[in-house]
């Protein structure tokens, strides 16, 4: 067993494990596909862990602490530590916070709060598919506010949005509707970091539809060099918002499940309202696992956007080359291109050509709804020799 070294920010994280190595790992990511197969889908990132967070949990495995969660108090405060110092934001108050299972789960709680079970849900498309899967799940409708030609948010388009969510049918129960919009910032699966302006704006709109905000933030530490995530919280106007916010993605510890929901102030007594049974859902390695990564994994997570920045530009070099008709916005935020396809020639779906052709699995655009066909999302968060050769039989398989 290879012992856990330190990672300080000149190295890169993702240029540490060999491609056989990788192929050991039991997750999803590989044992979906055959191995001939390169795994560029899921969200998952080619990284070993950080050492503080491989310590944490060596260590609570050493003593035997793997019994329920205390709570989340401890998990928030290190977050709100966290977004001091790399957001200068201060408004993430520990008593407005709970511990909820995962954020697409706490999405789920948060839609429970603040509304009905036939009210209407916002999206900007195309997104996350498990906005739609969850949002579904729960018997509330979708209602897309596509994103604009460069991937941002449409005012335009989410304030018609807006309107026909707020104006539906009252519900089956009585009572007027009480529409929820669910922001997703940064963007999955553009990598678009929202602005200030951008989120005031949603946060205006927002306010004269009578919508709540419920904001998927679980990408926010991944951000470019030179770039600044903006909570949605933080902006006026967003005091009746709720965000989820997790360590997973950042430091890759989807296994160690665990998130935290932040309430605004004027979200506060909606949050409180939370089923005390939600808190029993996460992981007790995973709340240590989180909570070690947002306190001294700063500089592990410092090499890693160094080499995500290093692969945004590999990629485009590798298009360039082997794909041409391939069109890449790079995105601020995230480790997930999204990729025009459309000019290929290869149909709604060419995630499935690069599968069978090219042996590289790739995320189809279609189940990120409207505006998806002929789109595929790749997984940046490998190896430059892995994303080289992987693009390379992409490139291949379309000229079979």
């Amino acid at each position: 067993m290879d012992t856990p070294r330190d990672t300080p920010a000149s190295v890169n994280p993702l240029r540490m494990l060999t491609l056989d190595r990788l192929r050991r790992r039991t997750s999803v990511k590989w044992r979906t596909y055959p191995d001939d197969v390169l795994p560029l889908w899921v969200a998952e990132m080619d990284v070993p862990l950080a050492e503080p967070v491989a310590r944490a949990i060596t260590e609570a495995v050493a003593l035997g602490d793997t019994g329920y969660p205390v709570g989340g108090a401890e998990y928030a405060a290190a977050l709100g530590e966290f977004a001091r110092k790399r957001w200068e934001w201060d408004g993430l108050a520990v008593e407005r916070t709970a511990i909820v299972p995962d954020v697409m789960l706490g999405v789920v709680e948060m839609l429970k709060l603040v509304s009905g079970p036939e009210d209407p849900v916002v999206v900007n498309c195309p997104v996350y598919p498990p906005f739609y899967q969850f949002v579904r799940s729960t018997g509330r409708p979708v209602v897309e506010a596509p994103l604009d030609a460069c991937g941002r948010i449409d005012p335009q388009a989410l304030d018609d949005a807006f309107a026909r969510a707020a104006g539906g049918p009252a519900r089956s129960g009585g009572g007027g509707v009480r529409p929820v919009y669910l922001l997703c910032s940064p963007h999955n699966p553009t990598g678009v970091l929202h602005t200030r302006a951008e989120l005031t704006e949603v946060a205006r709109l927002a306010r004269a539809h009578g919508v709540r905000v419920v904001a998927d933030e679980i990408h926010a530490p991944l951000v470019a060099r030179g770039a600044t995530f903006v909570p949605y919280l933080s902006v006026p106007g967003a005091e009746n918002g709720l965000s989820l916010m997790s360590a997973s993605k950042a430091w890759n510890l989807a296994g160690l499940k665990a998130a935290v929901a932040v309430a605004g102030p004027q979200a506060a007594e909606d949050l409180a309202r939370l089923p005390e049974e939600v808190s029993h859902g996460p992981s007790h390695l995973g709340v240590l696992a989180h909570t070690a990564a947002l306190r001294d994994g700063g500089d592990w997570l410092d090499g890693l956007l160094a080499g995500l920045d290093e692969n945004r530009a590999l990629l485009g070099e590798l298009l360039a080359e082997h794909l041409p008709g391939v069109r890449y916005r790079p995105g601020r935020a995230t480790y997930l291109a999204w990729l025009d396809c459309r000019g290929l020639g290869l149909g709604d779906d060419p995630a499935a050509v690069f599968l069978e052709r090219g042996r590289v699995a790739l995320n189809s655009g279609i189940p990120f709804g409207t505006g998806g066909a002929g789109f595929v999302r790749l997984n940046l968060a490998t190896s430059p020799e892995v994303l080289t050769e992987a693009v390379r039989r992409m490139g291949s398989s379309v000229r079979v």
